[in-house]
């Protein structure tokens, strides 16, 4: 029987757990409260407490890496150290699973990690992310593929919708927002479920992946349509033509898993 350890049981990791477990895995989940933890465990999934700081390793139960399967889903915190700090947790975790029967990492990135390059781009353009989040991300997927022990798959999500995150809340009653000619990359917190089960399904390691719509309408377009549908005020954008921009292409993970989207179109998004 497979088992999967989803560190990071949030926005996408927890209603991962549920899809999992329905599915016939056993799954466990981390949390960084204990109060998360309780809500993990009212719900049916394994749960255990986590604080994934640097130092953190003493304090952590073992059996949480029982699996073999572990889902990193740890985004970068806001810290004027971000980029050191980030890798640590990741080093502090990598220690933890020394010695577990983990064999198999799912890396959740972003695609953050590409800078506004004014083109499309593809998981085999190594550029430098401008933003600091992006910079630590990009070292994490580093460490986690230079273990020659794991074998690690990466998967670069767009702007995450979905469940709670209402892309018509992003912008909505803005006024001259700029940017307006840049193509969105987002994804749907379904996409991202059934993208990971796909991976998960077809052993589909030692890859990296862009997880982002192939579907890229410009924001003056998407904004104001989502600000409508969620009954807000709509954005206006300002006419200037500069624009500063990234296409995130997904051909790969449609070419490589066979793979077709519940929501291709963000102009589509329920």
């Amino acid at each position: 029987m497979n088992i999967v350890s989803i560190v990071g049981c949030g926005w996408y990791g927890w209603p991962l757990a549920e899809r999992l477990q329905s599915s016939g895995w056993v799954v466990k989940g981390s949390k960084s409260t204990t109060a998360g933890v309780e809500a993990l465990r009212a719900d049916g999934i394994d749960g255990y407490l986590l604080r994934l700081d640097p130092d953190a390793g003493p304090h952590v139960d073992g059996s949480l890496f029982d699996a073999d399967v572990l889902v990193v889903n740890i985004p970068p915190r806001r810290r004027p150290d971000i980029e050191s700090y980030h890798v640590a947790q990741m080093q502090a975790l990598g220690k933890l699973i020394l010695g577990s029967q983990v064999s198999k990492v799912l890396f959740i990135s972003s695609t953050s990690v590409y800078p506004n390059v004014n083109e499309t781009v593809t998981e085999q353009d190594d550029l430098i992310p401008d933003r600091p989040a992006g910079r630590a991300l990009k070292h994490a997927e580093e460490y986690w593929r230079g273990d020659p022990q794991l074998r690690t798959t990466v998967i670069r999500f767009a702007g995450l919708v979905g469940g709670d995150r209402d892309p018509g809340r992003f912008l909505a009653g803005k006024r001259n927002v700029e940017n307006g000619d840049a193509p969105v990359n987002l994804i749907h917190l379904d996409d991202c479920i059934a993208i990971t089960l796909e991976i998960l399904k077809q052993e589909a390691w030692g890859e990296t992946f862009n997880a982002c719509c192939p579907a890229h309408p410009k924001r003056r377009v998407f904004y104001p349509e989502a600000a409508r549908k969620s009954g807000l005020v709509e954005p206006t954008f300002s006419t200037e033509s500069t624009t500063a921009f990234k296409r995130v292409d997904p051909s790969l993970l449609i070419n490589r898993l066979g793979y077709q989207f519940h929501h291709p179109d963000p102009m589509k998004f329920p």
